[in-house]
């Protein structure tokens, strides 16, 4: 990303360079002042204070004016809490005091996150009808449901709990329904509550101020005022310590709070998407997750449907993947025969759509030169993987010399085997659909016929 950078010194922090991971300042573009601005392209600007004859807020105010919207990020090393709060409420994306470089390179993570959801809003107002619906790719039943959801749920300020196996797209749900919102032309900031050590999580969520901790050299920002008119999405939300979830809950309630050693109230304006691969309820039982922290969260709960119950989605996005993967690559683009799609939609996929796409990308690295991708080009066995304990479960019919009705005994099989699975999945016709790789269209055709002639 490009920075403008104004300052009343002539030398670029080494930091600033460093979180660009250049060795020069081909990335940095000096100005002096904002009227240099003007008709520049830059993905954020840096004010380094002070500066001789000029305000923050009125410099702040001029370059709005000039580029509204992009994020302005200010630095001070002599600034207080107060200054940071108060430029942040006259618009200042972020504000920071000393030169250190992964602060810089979060913050500058933060501005592109930013910009890219500036970019997706700018779409929707160029005639795109619902520029989120790129994020959800597939026209099966299942994901027609999941799209009729945020459509209905988008534009409202309720909190939405997302559910599903790992790898199944929580995150990119969450990011559909940010940009169905009114608060697309604002960040989403995404937290990995997993990721994260317990003893940092409270200040990466809150913030802190510089000296609330050992190592607590400057101040920070937290999450929650990242978010400020945003969304801030809460992923894997079940790992969350328990004394930070009752920290979340009252946050949640009066969406107000309190920076790591601060005792000034914070109010923020934040909607509140979380996800889970674990269930809630059974973590409530096990007292593993605090049962008002689940019903305030719970607000819209949101399913995520696993890639073997959408089975007729998967050549759409085998088709996607490539055309992105050889436009990350500078490649030409590659096409797929019937036959591998057909084997691709035959496989399982524990690991859902993020499974499928590191085969993908594995396929398009391993054909070279090639144009077209083969079955021998994806990691995966020659035939369709069994269950474990298929094969056995296969009954062997004997042919008596008498005979048989085929007919008969056939549509018997057939009956017991979509009963079976009816009653694994609780009488969901799309999840048993997929459980026997069927379209749930042709699932349904057979019921019919079967209920016909029974």
């Amino acid at each position: 990303m490009k920075l403008a950078y104004i300052s009343g010194s002539d030398t670029i922090p080494a930091a600033w360079l460093g979180a660009l991971n250049g060795e020069n300042s081909d990335d940095i573009i000096q100005r002096q002042d904002v009227d240099q601005l003007r008709g520049l392209s830059c993905d954020a600007v840096v004010i380094r204070l002070p500066l001789d004859g000029c305000h923050a807020e009125d410099l702040l105010e001029q370059i709005q004016r000039v580029h509204p919207g992009l994020p302005v990020i200010i630095q001070d090393p002599q600034g207080t809490p107060a200054d940071a709060v108060r430029l942040i409420k006259l618009g200042a994306f972020h504000f920071v005091t000393d030169d250190h470089e992964d602060e810089f390179r979060q913050v500058l993570e933060w501005a592109a996150e930013y910009g890219r959801s500036r970019e997706l809003a700018a779409r929707a107002s160029g005639g795109f009808a619902e520029p989120w619906r790129e994020f959800l790719v597939g026209e099966s039943l299942a994901m027609q449901q999941v799209v009729e959801m945020i459509r209905l749920v988008g534009p409202r300020k309720s909190t939405v709990l997302i559910s599903g196996e790992t790898g199944a797209g929580k995150e990119l749900v969450a990011r559909a329904i940010h940009m169905a919102s009114h608060r697309a032309h604002a960040p989403m900031v995404a937290v990995n509550c997993s990721a994260l050590p317990e003893n940092l999580l409270e200040a990466e969520l809150f913030g802190h101020v510089k000296g609330a901790f050992t190592g607590a050299i400057q101040q920070r920002v937290g999450r929650f005022e990242q978010a400020h008119r945003g969304t801030l999405f809460l992923d894997e939300i079940g790992d969350l310590p328990l004394d930070i979830q009752a920290k979340l809950l009252r946050v949640l309630q009066e969406r107000e709070f309190q920076r790591l050693g601060s005792s000034e109230t914070i109010k923020v304006d934040v909607r509140v998407i979380a996800a889970t691969n674990v269930d809630l309820v059974q973590a409530v039982r096990e007292r593993r997750f605090r049962e008002d922290l689940y019903y305030r969260l719970n607000v819209v709960p949101l399913r995520v449907p696993a890639l073997r119950e959408r089975p007729s989605d998967i050549p759409a996005l085998v088709q996607h993947m490539i055309g992105k993967i050889c436009a990350q690559e500078g490649l030409p683009a590659k096409r797929v025969g019937r036959e591998t799609l057909q084997r691709l939609a035959a496989c399982p996929w524990p690991g859902n759509v993020r499974q499928l796409e590191n085969a993908v990308e594995m396929a398009v690295t391993l054909s070279g030169e090639r144009d077209t991708l083969f079955p021998a080009d994806f990691p995966l066995p020659s035939a369709p993987v069994l269950r474990s304990g298929a094969a056995a479960a296969i009954p062997t019919i004997a042919v008596p010399d008498e005979g048989l009705d085929f007919e008969h005994i056939v549509a018997h099989m057939e009956r017991t085997i979509l009963e079976q699975a009816l009653r694994k999945t609780g009488g969901n016709k799309a999840q048993a659909a997929g459980m026997l790789r069927l379209k749930r269209t042709t699932l349904s055709a057979k019921l019919r016929s079967l209920a016909r002639s029974a």
